[in-house]
């Protein structure tokens, strides 16, 4: 049973309301409440309530009362933050999510800093994102190299909407391109650079994900077939006729998944250039060349 948002009198302060919302997400189960209370409030009011000081001693005021509130109520039911504010920070840029976008994951920042390291910021070179959803590894990845451009493909249209919004808005929209397509299928020409965050959980095991993550990711962004390895089936097939002489492919795994996906690389004529963990220690970045 969903536990009940508090009511929020106009009069309570920023700083009380906070407190007050910390409390309800405690003891209704929320993760991190504390952290979630105070980026909600920050949002509806435009302070920190987290701050000394004056402004943190204003009241609520109607509006902003409601607003909370509202917000309290999708949190207490197992919708995260940042579907909540329709945004997302990555890699140090804020990025406009919608239904169809899975939300970028902090483990995900590991395979913007393997391509990185392959990627040569003197000189210019194309980039190849598939499944990129709102564009959040592409972008990040042009944001790093003035001169590359990129290309971004995702079977969700509405997802693509998302990632053209945020190209805009980091100014980026000259320098990539997003097409819907299935994997690779759109994909013309040579890329220095491959990347991909795509679906790897296990069918079977989807329906016990998380509540945030099951009810609220879309499942198209989770699904990885059977064995979760699916997708990556897809993509390997498709690289050795995209991958430049001395290109790179890096992909995020999923947990214990790198020496399956090494293999089905090399099946495909593609050798293991790398292997970077995340700051949980979990293999989750494969860098794959030509072998």
């Amino acid at each position: 049973m969903t536990a009940a948002a508090p009511v929020l009198r106009p009069e309570l302060t920023v700083r009380d309301a906070r407190r007050l919302l910390a409390r309800a997400f405690a003891a209704g189960g929320v993760d991190e409440a504390e952290l979630d209370a105070r980026v909600l409030v920050r949002h509806a009011t435009g302070l920190d309530p987290a701050l000394p000081g004056a402004a943190s001693d204003r009241p609520l005021g109607v509006a902003a009362a409601k607003l909370i509130e509202g917000f309290a109520g999708r949190r207490l039911a197992g919708e995260p933050v940042a579907r909540i504010l329709g945004r997302r920070e990555f890699h140090g840029h804020d990025f406009v999510l919608n239904a169809a976008c899975l939300v970028p994951r902090p483990d995900t920042e590991t395979v913007v800093e393997a391509a990185l390291e392959r990627l040569p910021g003197d000189r210019a070179v194309r980039v190849l994102d598939l499944g990129t959803g709102p564009g959040t590894i592409l972008l990040a990845l042009l944001a790093e190299r003035p001169a590359a451009q990129g290309l971004g493909l995702d079977r969700s249209v509405e997802a693509l909407e998302a990632a053209r919004l945020n190209a805009a808005a980091l100014g980026l929209g000259d320098r990539a391109c997003f097409v819907e397509s299935d994997w690779a299928a759109a994909a013309e020409g040579r890329f220095d650079l491959i990347v991909s965050n795509p679906p790897y959980i296990p069918s079977a095991t989807c329906d016990g994900l998380a509540r945030e993550v099951r009810e609220h990711d879309p499942r198209l962004a989770l699904d990885g077939g059977p064995d979760g390895l699916d997708a990556y089936r897809a993509i390997l097939a498709a690289v050795p006729g995209l991958l430049a002489g001395g290109g790179h492919v890096v992909l995020e795994l999923g947990i214990g998944q790198a020496a399956a996906v090494a293999g089905i690389g090399r099946l495909h004529g593609l050798g293991v250039a790398g292997l970077r963990s995340d700051l949980a220690g979990v293999p989750r970045a494969l860098v794959l060349r030509q072998a």
